[in-house]
């Protein structure tokens, strides 16, 4: 078959808006979590050493949840389609817990109430990403990532200033009795689970997954271009069982000895419990890799234990590059959610009080600073899909980087609030890049049929470094700054410099890969 024959027709803009706009809503639902959740946790009581390790709900939920969901839909073909029934029901799912989320009448309902908020954000984010691969050609996922992040920018801006309009716009209270989330936040969540409803099942009717035999049809080329990825044919590697049963058996031995010994230590030294999370993560991966090893044994390679952890260990070059990237991008990109607003709030208006005037207006102004984040967004988006070719995604992704970790540790630096705008506009370009490029590179990489699965393990290296800040940073800043929730921001800013000079050490595609055009 030729590479012509194989290529996916290129489909028109309008067809990439419908395929696309859904994202706006789930970006809506999340942006209102990322913006509103450490607000509530203080309302309900949370210390500032106690927010991060409450954080820990969502990238352990991702890390559960994404790489199953890729799994599942992968392997799903329904009348509906491929990805569009995880759309579906998982609009659902969001869109009742976020009715719930701010009726939250205690801190550790609240707490429980974001694991399952974030599980829903996940059934219908995770496919989204394997979505565009699937239906777009080569030469046009550039722009699909692009055209998501325009939609995320536009969902994020709004809903970030959802709870500052409510009260500035519609006269709605943004202070309430000591434990009790202000009517704002209320009513702003509950705007967001009707718009989030709307956009994704907007996507869910508009637009028609191709069917098996057509992917393979179209896919057929680009299967013998990815054989040649890294001079490593995935499939056919699994097949041939090149990561047999002892390999997963040793080394999920290491793992397993390596977390037993870390919380010993932890134990033994009399650490904070929360570096137990650490610990346990390790001693739980060594298990699964040991539970591939008897499945294994037993015949049973196709499993999703056995895939999962064999395409783990089995991850093209590039993608183990951008895991680096990805760990300190994110790290910088949870801190900034976990700290924003107790950092504005309290070094930029001088509040940490939650019931108190002057607090909430700090917190709706960090609403704000997430919108003018996103706004910017939005436009940087625009720039990455015209320049990503010119100038190089690498090139483009590490500027971008290096630009945002400026943003983050400038908050540091400057006193009034008004300037943080600016400081914030910095980071919307990191945004719009950490949401797009490193998704083109990686589809560019794997194989048609593992879109998904592959998706969501490279979602481990989004939720890991989370996972490693909420257990830390609490003990961090209680330990070294006094529980100053600014130099949360000054560390968010530094870890994001070092993804922009890691991104320098990532090989394009384009660079010793052969691509179909």
């Amino acid at each position: 078959m030729t590479d012509q024959a194989a290529s996916k027709p290129q489909l028109s803009f309008w067809q990439i808006w419908n395929m696309c706009f859904g994202f706006m809503g789930i970006q809506f639902g999340f942006e209102l979590q990322v913006s509103n959740v450490s607000r509530i946790f203080q309302t309900l009581g949370a210390e500032i050493d106690e927010i991060a390790i409450l954080w820990v709900a969502a990238p352990l939920t991702g890390l559960i949840v994404q790489p199953i969901i890729g799994y599942m839909s992968d392997k799903t073909w329904t009348r509906m389609g491929r990805r569009r029934p995880y759309f579906f029901y998982g609009a659902i799912f969001s869109t009742l817990a976020l009715i719930v989320m701010p009726n939250s009448p205690t801190l550790w309902i609240a707490a429980g109430m974001l694991w399952i908020m974030d599980a829903s954000f996940n059934i219908a984010m995770e496919p989204f990403r394997a979505f565009v691969g699937d239906m777009l050609p080569e030469r046009q996922r550039s722009l699909g990532y692009a055209m998501q992040t325009f939609f995320i920018g536009i969902g994020a801006s709004v809903a970030a200033a959802l709870p500052w309009m409510m009260t500035n716009v519609f006269g709605v209270a943004n202070t309430a009795a000591e434990g009790i989330i202000p009517d704002s936040v209320v009513y702003a969540f509950y705007t967001g689970g009707l718009i989030l409803l709307v956009c994704v099942f907007w996507t869910v009717f508009t637009t028609k997954e191709y069917s098996p035999e057509e992917l393979e049809a179209y896919n057929a080329a680009v299967e013998e271009s990815a054989a040649k990825h890294d001079g490593l044919d995935i499939t056919k590697t699994r097949a041939n069982g090149t990561v047999d049963a002892q390999q997963h058996q040793s080394g999920g031995l290491l793992w397993l000895a390596i977390g037993l010994v870390a919380s010993l230590v932890i134990f033994v030294g009399g650490g904070s419990y929360r570096l137990h999370i650490l610990s346990g993560g390790l001693a739980v991966f060594g298990l699964l890799r040991m539970l591939a090893a008897r499945l294994k044994a037993q015949g049973k390679n196709d499993g999703a234990v056995v895939e999962i952890m064999d395409d783990l260990i089995l991850m093209p070059t590039i993608m183990k590059q951008l895991a680096v990237v990805q760990f300190f991008s994110w790290f910088a990109m949870f801190t900034m959610w976990s700290f924003t607003v107790p950092a504005v709030t309290a070094f930029h208006f001088g509040s940490t009080d939650p019931t108190s005037t002057v607090y909430n207006n700090g917190a709706d102004w960090a609403g704000v600073l997430n919108m003018v984040r996103n706004l910017v967004t939005i436009g940087a988006a625009l720039v990455i899909a015209g320049f990503a070719n010119r100038i190089g995604r690498r090139r483009l992704h590490a500027g971008n980087l290096l630009v945002g970790g400026v943003g983050l540790a400038s908050f540091f630096f400057i006193t009034d609030p008004n300037l943080l705008v600016v400081s914030m506009g910095l980071v919307g370009f990191a945004w719009a890049s950490i949401l797009s490029i490193p998704y083109s590179l990686l589809s560019s990489a794997v194989p048609h049929h593992k879109m998904g699965i592959y998706m969501g393990v490279f979602n481990f290296f989004i939720v890991i470094p989370q996972i490693v800040a909420a257990t830390t940073l609490g003990l961090v800043l209680s330990e070294l700054f006094a529980g100053q929730a600014i130099y949360g921001l000054l560390l968010a800013g530094g870890s994001m410099v070092i993804a922009a000079l890691m991104t320098l050490r990532v090989n394009a595609p384009s660079e010793g890969a052969p691509q179909v055009r």
